[in-house]
């Protein structure tokens, strides 16, 4: 059965946006409304626009990318900068041209700056950057303003360390920018917009699953191309299984303990999308798959 029968009739003629936590369907899902009704795969995923990881962050193949035209996929080296801003500016001028754009990842921070807008913050500064790098999470999250620390997620290290960069080179907290945000581009009226909302217990099983597919078409193989140019403090690195993954290519650890962290580390971060999802996108169409 295809995915799209158990959704409400998608316009064609209409945007679509599909969000989701990792390992649920939705880029199977805009694949299949791509081949059937036309349209642009656009990624908004920040871990697939790097070209180094194809299989370790489950980009679309070379034969799906031959189905449907597919954009801003692997089209960075691993070492460039790269955050919503960024995005912004590549995933705007595919809107106003071309097909029909079927905007897909995991990524809520790109769909938000996309159908909320975003801050026209300026550029964080090396040496700030240098300087936060040099900090921990513990230090970083005391820095900040308090109505910044009561928005974002404390856990995430790139998202305090982000919010604490903005605060020392501007002067101006996070939250206060946000208050400054501009219009949207794209309204979440005018699109279809779903969101894969899962059980807990089914999505844990196929990110169990999804360790061995990785392994199995050559993931180790792309932690060989990389282990000399790996830097655990680029944003590239930190996609999710490629510490474990270089740890085990490095004898640290065995392969059973690199599953079992990078599982580990996949449920965590599915668990912070879903709960940003059902926070944020609550007048999305929530989509369970059965």
């Amino acid at each position: 059965m295809r995915l799209s029968a158990t959704l409400p009739q998608i316009d064609p003629d209409k945007p679509v946006l599909i969000a989701g936590p990792t390992a649920s369907g939705k880029s199977a899902l805009a694949l299949e409304i791509a081949t059937t009704q036309g349209g642009v795969i656009i990624n908004a995923d920040a871990s697939q626009v790097y070209d180094c990881w194809r299989i370790i962050t489950a980009r679309p193949s070379a034969e799906e990318e031959a189905l449907a035209p597919h954009r801003l996929y692997g089209h960075l080296p691993y070492d460039a900068e790269y955050s919503a801003g960024h995005w912004l500016r590549e995933v705007l001028p595919l809107l106003k041209s071309g097909p029909r754009p079927i905007i897909v990842g995991g990524t809520g921070l790109y769909f938000s700056a996309l159908t909320q807008g975003l801050a026209d913050i300026p550029a964080t500064p090396p040496e700030v950057r240098a300087a936060g790098d040099a900090l921990s999470l513990e230090e970083l999250r005391a820095a900040l303003d308090a109505p910044t620390a009561a928005k974002i997620d404390l856990l995430n290290r790139a998202r305090v360390q982000r919010a604490w960069e903005v605060l020392t080179a501007t002067g101006r907290g996070l939250a206060d920018w946000q208050t400054d945000t501009p219009p949207p581009h794209l309204s979440v009226a005018d699109c279809t917009a779903i969101v894969f909302d899962t059980h807990k217990s089914w999505l844990e099983d196929r990110i169990r699953r999804r360790f061995d597919l990785m392994m199995a078409a050559g993931a180790m193989a792309e932690i060989a191309a990389m282990a000399d140019r790996y830097d655990p403090a680029l944003p590239s690195c930190k996609a999710i299984g490629v510490p474990e993954l270089m740890a085990f290519y490095r004898g640290e650890i065995s392969e059973d303990d690199a599953r079992e962290q990078a599982s580990v580390a996949t449920r965590q971060f599915a668990k912070r999308q879903r709960t940003w999802f059902r926070g944020r996108m609550k007048d999305w169409i929530h989509h369970r798959p059965a």
